[in-house]
């Protein structure tokens, strides 16, 4: 089994997971929606949405590079109908766009707060809305969101609220979706990095290269969607997973190839329930 022909929309994709994601699939011979806002190169952040497209294609997929604020609903819209126009459907949407920042509530700007809110909760709550009737066709078709379980601990909310509310409502949106889509077939889940993950965020936002150093690629998550979206649609559906206690379920058990610098101890991410197994639990 592979994604070898099936069409992916993937929010954020131009750098990072969301990259990572898109090339696993691609060297499965997938078509890739590469849909996000950088069209014109940044000049702290690798990539644009044209460079992702051309690593697709060197990977073996078809890429579809699209301008996509996923803020605004009409290029949500226009760029979900854009992607069935191109490959005749619609089988895979990964919500991977989201905006951070780690602020306690007096020193959090509500413009800030509100882009956190309009990418990560109502960005995702849309595009899943509009992908909807174009997944209702498709053969097992799953929405998966890069979110954190659901684990109402305080110490989660207390540091960075406006942040923890803002990713919880991703997870609100798996946790709702899942029971609403269940009957019609679409799988909704949720997919979250034990550690952190060398991305451009972890480097020029939350850590500098010291935490990079001690954090896994963006592959694992890359390698866990991918098999999340060869589950079967109809029976996997509304799960919380922790990428590397999945991945051990399916039969992995080599994670230091994922490592950046396996001389460093690894970092946990925020939002990992307790009870989580430990790593050395996993092998």
């Amino acid at each position: 089994m592979n994604l070898n022909g099936k069409t992916l929309f993937i929010t954020g994709a131009s750098r990072g997971i969301g990259l990572a994601i898109g090339l696993r699939a691609a060297r499965d011979g997938a078509n890739v929606v590469i849909a996000a806002k950088t069209a014109e190169p940044h000049p702290k952040l690798p990539g644009t949405i044209f460079t992702a497209a051309e690593e697709i294609e060197a990977a073996g997929g078809k890429p579809l590079p699209l301008v996509v604020d996923v803020r605004d609903e009409e290029a949500v819209k226009g760029a979900i109908a854009a992607t069935v126009e191109t490959f005749g459907g619609l089988d895979i949407v990964v919500n991977n766009a989201s905006a951070i920042s780690l602020t306690p509530t007096p020193q959090t700007d509500m413009k800030r707060f509100d882009l956190m809110h309009q990418i990560n909760t109502r960005g995702t709550y849309m595009v899943s809305k509009y992908a909807i009737p174009h997944l209702e066709k498709a053969e097992n078709p799953h929405i998966l969101m890069l979110s954190p379980p659901l684990d109402m601990s305080e110490k989660w909310f207390a540091p960075h609220l406006a942040y923890s509310l803002a990713k919880y409502g991703m997870s609100l949106c798996v946790l709702g979706l899942a029971g609403e889509l269940r009957a019609r077939g679409i799988a909704v889940n949720a997919l979250w990095p034990r550690t952190t993950i060398a991305t451009s965020a972890i480097r020029n936002l939350l850590g500098g290269d010291a935490l990079v150093q001690a954090s896994r690629t963006p592959e694992i998550l890359a390698d866990a969607a991918h098999a999340i979206f060869l589950k079967p649609s109809r029976s996997f559906s509304g799960q919380f997973l922790i990428d590397d206690v999945f991945l051990h379920g399916e039969g992995v058990t080599d994670f230091e190839k994922y490592r950046v610098d396996p001389s460093q101890p690894l970092a946990p991410d925020f939002f990992v329930p307790d009870d989580t197994p430990p790593l050395s639990s996993l092998g």
